[in-house]
């Protein structure tokens, strides 16, 4: 515990010039950059859901764990900051090592990037700025790190957004516990957000709504849960997702290409009953072209493309029309009865994918090609 304050007060010190003499030359600029990526980044609150199930899967898990991701909203507020409601994420990751630290109290620094070909989906290093679009001080609680940031200018530093500070009382590792459930381990990591009360509605209907299919490309994320705690138990509310295990799984050497097929499931108010929903997947890898690399992809030398044919009946949770994953959904609807999923160049937004980028028409002409083979 102590060696992690002390890594947050020397991020405090050397990095904002708190406790110091001298006033940080760049404060203003830094406070308005940041405070430009966290608000006018994105057109939907709810998109930091996205990004915080982005950073989840791109975390390292122990061995012995199925990686999960519990969201968790609670009629009450146990950071002291006046909230009426509170999100509470749950991840059985390994926890935030000090790079994460360093990472996340910067701008555009993350550490994936140039990381692409190890598996990392996010790279812009602002995902987590997000969630200050629906919490004013979200909190961090993770491998002996209890920190929160808050978006008002610090009054040591007149920086905010990206200013760590010590939480030392409320909530307390108990107040989590209590949350979690007294019967199961605490996870390595867990983000608090104290909801604006404007935004609680909104972040309650996309909780609501989200669609099994978020888990069709994730390669690490196998279970997700959404619960809403009441003061009255039988107005409490679960749903759980899950995905299976690639059964069928058969290889084409010749075209380079895979075929096999997943299993979702997802099941509410554990009430027993189960919905499930099986999709034949086709991946098929294809060289980069020369004319279309890219600086950001410049270790990429292979586009793997994914087509999910959903067989029978979709689960019916937030029905949303097939369309383009980039790993998770963007708002990009093709109206094709299949899902394509790649490496997607996207705007900053996670939005749309860029149109004019070589890259992207690379992938969309090799996806016409796949589509004659599948």
């Amino acid at each position: 515990m102590a060696s992690a304050r002390e890594h947050v007060e020397r991020i405090r010190r050397e990095r904002f010039y708190i406790g110091r003499e001298e006033r940080n030359p760049l404060a203003d600029d830094i406070h308005q950059a940041v405070t430009y990526l966290s608000q006018e980044l994105y057109s939907k609150d709810v998109h930091f859901l996205m990004e915080l199930i982005q950073n989840a899967e791109d975390n390292d898990y122990p061995v012995d764990v199925a990686p999960t991701l519990d969201f968790v909203i609670i009629r009450k507020d146990i950071t002291a900051t006046g909230a009426n409601s509170t999100l509470l994420v749950f991840n059985n990751e390994r926890g935030f090592s000090a790079a994460n630290i360093e990472s996340i109290c910067r701008i555009g620094k993350s550490t994936k990037k140039g990381n692409r070909h190890l598996g990392y989906i996010g790279e812009k290093g602002i995902g987590f700025k997000s969630v200050f679009l629906v919490s004013s001080q979200p909190h961090i609680f993770s491998n002996g790190h209890q920190i929160k940031f808050n978006e008002e200018p610090s009054a040591d530093c007149e920086i905010g957004y990206i200013v760590p500070e010590w939480v030392d009382e409320k909530p307390s590792i108990g107040d989590i516990q209590a949350v979690y459930g007294y019967s199961k381990s605490l996870p390595m990591t867990t983000i608090i957000l104290p909801l604006k009360n404007d935004k609680i509605l909104a972040v309650k209907k996309e909780l609501s709504n989200t669609h099994p299919e978020i888990l069709l490309f994730l390669s690490k994320i196998r279970q997700l849960s959404v619960r809403e705690i009441n003061d009255d138990p039988k107005a409490s509310k679960l749903s759980q997702i899950s995905i299976s295990s690639e059964v069928d799984y058969k290889t084409r050497k010749e075209i380079n290409a895979e075929s096999y097929t997943l299993h979702l499931a997802m099941q509410e108010n554990g009430d027993g009953q189960e919905e499930e929903c099986t999709y034949y997947m086709w991946k098929q890898k294809f060289a980069v072209k020369p004319e279309c690399r890219v600086k950001k992809r410049v270790e990429v030398d292979q586009w793997v493309i994914n087509l999910a044919f959903p067989h029978g009946q979709r689960l019916s949770r937030g029905v949303r029309s097939p369309g383009v994953y980039a790993y998770l959904p963007t708002e990009m609807v093709t109206n094709f009865p299949f899902i394509i999923q790649a490496d997607f160049l996207l705007a900053s937004s996670r939005e749309s994918i860029l149109f004019d980028s070589q890259w992207n028409l690379g992938i969309l002409l090799c996806s016409s090609m796949l589509l004659q083979h599948s």
